[in-house]
């Protein structure tokens, strides 16, 4: 039988890569997004896996919109096997200047919208883990959620959220056989990132480094570990936080000359 997932933020980034990898392994993939134009990109990208490949607009800030969303993919799909919360938002300053607007809008989306996403996909994956199939959710986290930076408080505070709902909701949702787990990158090329990186951008974001691998994480390294987690091999993870890194958090490296 086919397994179905469903990624939030699927038309860009990380969920693009993971949805990419997942249709590569044979599943069944259901592609979240607020763009539309995005979500029309990725199917015509991605035509080659024909029926297998789904798309669904939804903006993760609106509880209407989500709940209305997995109405939909319940009429298609009883049961969820993924779920993969990668819808994201980065605002960079420090923390005494940053707007109230921006702070809220991380909020919205780096937290609310991911709870939202789980709480409207529950009752599919527990379908699912109920029918003894697999059951997994994956939230993206953030190495910022664990060392945190300056000028990025107010993300590191997102993700450090997503690391505590992952824990309690690991514990929580265990009975019925599903398992919620993070990963927590490192600097990642993906568009959301890609804008801060421009020289002259004088956006104040302070990168993670090359990490000692001696490159920044593309979204396929991502998407990698993301899958693994789907996988039967994790069938005994659950709770956990996977930095995916390179080596980055593992040691500080002090400036050249010190």
């Amino acid at each position: 039988m086919t397994k179905v997932a469903a990624i939030t933020g699927g038309a860009s980034g990380i969920g693009r890569g993971t949805a990419k990898r997942l249709l590569d392994d044979g599943w069944t993939v259901v592609a979240i997004d607020m763009s539309e134009t995005g979500l029309a990109t990725l199917r015509k990208d991605f035509a080659s896996y024909g029926s297998r490949l789904e798309v669904q607009q939804c903006d993760v800030t609106s509880a209407d919109s989500v709940s209305a969303a997995f109405r939909e993919i319940g009429t298609r799909h009883p049961r969820l096997n993924g779920l993969v919360c990668s819808a994201g938002l980065l605002r960079i300053g420090p923390l005494d200047e940053m707007p109230v607007e921006e702070f809220d809008a991380l909020f919205s989306v780096n937290v609310r919208g991911l709870w939202l996403s789980a709480r409207e996909a529950m009752p599919l994956l527990k379908a699912a883990g109920a029918a003894d199939e697999t059951a997994r959710v994956v939230f993206l986290a953030s190495i910022s959620g664990i060392r945190h930076k300056i000028d990025s408080g107010a993300y590191a505070a997102t993700k450090a959220a997503v690391i505590a709902l992952t824990k309690v909701w690991a514990v929580e949702s265990a009975p019925h056989k599903v398992l919620v787990n993070a990963i927590a990158p490192a600097t990642v090329d993906t568009p959301m990132v890609r804008a801060h990186l421009n020289p002259g951008g004088n956006t104040r974001y302070r990168t993670s480094g090359t990490s000692p691998l001696g490159r920044i994480a593309q979204p396929e390294d991502m998407a990698s570990v993301i899958r693994f987690l789907l996988s039967d091999d994790a069938a005994y993870v659950n709770g956990t936080v996977i930095p995916v890194d390179g080596g980055t958090s593992a040691a500080f490296v002090p400036p050249q000359g010190r």
